[in-house]
């Protein structure tokens, strides 16, 4: 039952301007456009229609006084008494004499003008009459029948219109057109604070900096700005914190794996010894992913960057005798990033791929506004019901990937918190190569 009414809304708002500019111009234009329709159309029905009335009156009296009077007169004054009128009366007669009116409508065209004029006629002049209003640019001609002839008279068409009309509308529109421009230039004033908050969030969203911003603009937005200024605070001293805390805990748990070394140098070489010498090694490297994946690479500066270099630098060093890597680029890539973080984040997922697969193809291009770099390999891949839980940090595939590889899960978790941090994000789909593709998108 309420298909037709959301089909309704649906129609509404494709129609309807999606900016907040558009919105408000809307808001406030539609009702001026309305008073202006009533407006226009009272002064139609009752101005307009009564000041025509009066005036086809006032000519059709003039003309049937006319017309009565030449009665009284004989053929050779009838010439007099036509002059004379058009001389106090502005018209122009001519009377044919003998001739008769065709049969044909009272009336030729439509409109107000025609109607009241006609009816004006059969009025006051109560004889056979035709009116052409469209053959003469500044004059109306009408033809009346006499007994002996055809009197044909033209009135100036300005004694049949009212310049008022005119002069409404013109002030009427001049005015709409000043009123539109004046809320025009108000609602961009109102607007602009508002897309300088929403590009200051939205570079605070990539990482980037958001240098000399304030509040500004109507109380509202500039709520919403204090808002996000001390939002923006407390992330900065959350992250400032969490730093400070790691590097804390970065040197209390190597001090110890460091004294564990240097014991275990101390001891004679056995199985044991072997066996404990590699728990170390797995647990400093344990160490060291752990506090990447915690650290974030939050406190570099975002700079200027060529991917197609970064990419290449990152491809050359993945390249081995038994392992083949190959990278493909397309126009050019220069965006703004953290570059360690981004190469950290691209390695992660270049060292992933080339540990399961013998053939991995990197491939870069920049789509609309975002930068796309996938990362296809022909390895054995991964279900698609776990490709989201691959992300979870220290979350391992056991049926792909066992503890001989040396991973320790944070691999990919590290790769998609870097690519977030940037405003970007990472997603694994099936590649055309037959195992795993890895896709970066990254915003220009």
């Amino acid at each position: 039952m309420n298909v037709p009414r959301i089909q309704l809304k649906k129609a509404i708002k494709r129609y309807l301007p999606r900016s907040f500019l558009g919105r408000s111009i809307m808001i406030i234009v539609t009702p001026l456009i309305l008073l202006q329709i009533v407006s226009t159309w009272i002064f139609y029905d009752r101005h307009w229609t009564l000041i025509t009335r009066r005036l086809a009156d006032s000519v059709a009296g003039e003309i049937g006084f006319v017309v009565d009077e030449m009665g009284r007169f004989e053929a050779a004054e009838r010439v007099i008494w036509l002059s004379r009128a058009a001389g106090d009366l502005g018209f122009y007669f001519n009377f044919k004499s003998g001739e008769i009116l065709p049969n044909a409508p009272a009336e030729i065209g439509s409109g107000i003008l025609n109607t009241r004029l006609a009816h004006a006629m059969r009025e006051r002049v109560r004889r056979p009459f035709h009116i052409d209003t469209w053959s003469h640019e500044r004059l109306v001609q009408m033809k009346v029948q006499l007994p002996d002839g055809v009197m044909e008279i033209f009135v100036p068409r300005k004694r049949l219109f009212s310049s008022t009309t005119y002069l409404f509308i013109m002030w009427m529109v001049g005015t709409s057109m000043l009123l539109f421009a004046i809320a025009t230039m108000f609602m961009r004033n109102q607007v602009r604070p508002i897309r300088r908050l929403s590009a200051a969030v939205d570079n605070f969203g990539k990482g980037r900096d958001v240098p000399n911003f304030k509040p500004e603009g109507a109380t509202e937005i500039r709520l919403a700005a204090a808002a996000f200024e001390r939002m923006r605070g407390r992330i900065n001293n959350a992250l400032t914190q969490r730093t400070e805390m790691l590097a804390g805990v970065s040197h209390d748990l190597r001090t110890p794996l460091t004294r564990m070394k240097l014991q275990l140098a101390l001891l004679e070489e056995s199985p044991k010894v072997e066996d404990l010498k590699q728990d170390l090694r797995e647990m400093e490297i344990m160490v060291e992913e752990f506090l990447a994946f915690a650290r974030g690479e939050g406190t570099e500066e975002v700079s200027d960057c060529d991917l197609v270099g970064l990419l290449g630098t990152i491809v050359r060093s993945a390249i081995t005798p038994n392992r083949e890597v190959t990278l493909e680029t397309a126009g050019d890539l220069r965006i703004l990033v953290r570059p360690n973080a981004i190469r950290r984040c691209i390695t992660n997922l270049v060292v992933n791929a080339c540990t399961h697969a013998d053939h991995v193809h990197v491939s870069a291009e920049r789509r609309g506004t975002l930068v796309e770099i996938c990362i296809d390999d022909d390895g054995p891949g991964i279900p698609e019901t776990e490709r989201e839980d691959v992300f979870k940090p220290f979350y391992r595939l056991d049926s792909s990937r066992n503890s001989q590889t040396g991973g320790t899960g944070l691999g990919l978790s590290i790769a998609r918190d870097l690519a977030r941090g940037g405003g970007g994000d990472v997603e694994l789909e099936s590649s055309p190569m037959g195992g795993l593709r890895a896709k970066v998108r990254l915003p220009v």
